[in-house]
C-alpha cells in the first residue's frame, strides 16, 4: 500500500505490530548474486512498514500469513536512487505511534548488511527488477513493550528513514472502512 493509505485491520484479526524497515529495490536481474556485486543491482530504496498480525504467527508458527493481510506493508513515501543515498547502512531509521517515538536505530546496527540479505536472497530466487526487500525491523516493536502496544482503530504510525522521508499510514478497523 502506498504512502498515507491506510492500514485496515480486518475483523477478527488481533495483535497488530509495527516494524520499521529500510525496503531495497532490485534493478537488475540476478540469481545466486555475491555479496560484492549485491550493490549493482539495486536501483533504490524506500521506506517500509511490515505490519504483522501476532496473533496469526502465533496460530502455527509461520509468519506469511500475519503479515500478508490486503492493507499490510505499507511502502514509500518516495523511491530514492541508490546513487542519491551515500551509505544505505548508517542511515537513522525512526518509528512513531501517534507522534511518540517508539523504535529509533540505524541501518548500521542491522543484523545481517544490505549485501549479504541480497546474496542469501537471491541464492534461493531469482531476483528481478521492481522486487522489494525488507531488511528488518530493530527493536522496540509493539509486542515488545508491557503491556504490548498493538495498532487500534485511530492509530497513526510513521517510518522514518534518513534521506529517504516519512511513511505515515493511519490505522482503521475493517467495520470502519
Amino acid at each position: 500500500m502506498p504512502h498515507g493509505s491506510p492500514v485496515i485491520i480486518p475483523a477478527g484479526v488481533e495483535k497488530v505490530d509495527y516494524e520499521a524497515e529500510l525496503a531495497v529495490i532490485i534493478g537488475k536481474e540476478g540469481t545466486d548474486i555475491s555479496a560484492a556485486d549485491a550493490f549493482d543491482h539495486i536501483a533504490g530504496y524506500t521506506c517500509f512498514n511490515d505490519i504483522s498480525s501476532r496473533a496469526d504467527q502465533a496460530l502455527d508458527g509461520q509468519w506469511t500469513r500475519g503479515k500478508s493481510y490486503n492493507s499490510f506493508g505499507p511502502v514509500g513515501p518516495r523511491f530514492v536512487p541508490a546513487d542519491e543515498l551515500n551509505d544505505p547502512q548508517n542511515l537513522e531509521i525512526i518509528c512513531r505511534l501517534d507522534g511518540e517515538v517508539v523504535q529509533r536505530s540505524n541501518t548500521k546496527n542491522m543484523i545481517f548488511t544490505i549485501p549479504e540479505i541480497i546474496a542469501v536472497a537471491s541464492r534461493a530466487t531469482t531476483l528481478r527488477p521492481g522486487d522489494l526487500i525488507a531488511t528488518g525491523t530493530p527493536g522496540g516493536v509493539g509486542m515488545s513493550f508491557t503491556p504490548p502496544r498493538w495498532l487500534v482503530s485511530g492509530s497513526t504510525v510513521e517510518v522514518e528513514i534518513e534521506g529517504i522521508g516519512t511513511l505515515s499510514s493511519p490505522v482503521i478497523a475493517e467495520a470502519q472502512k
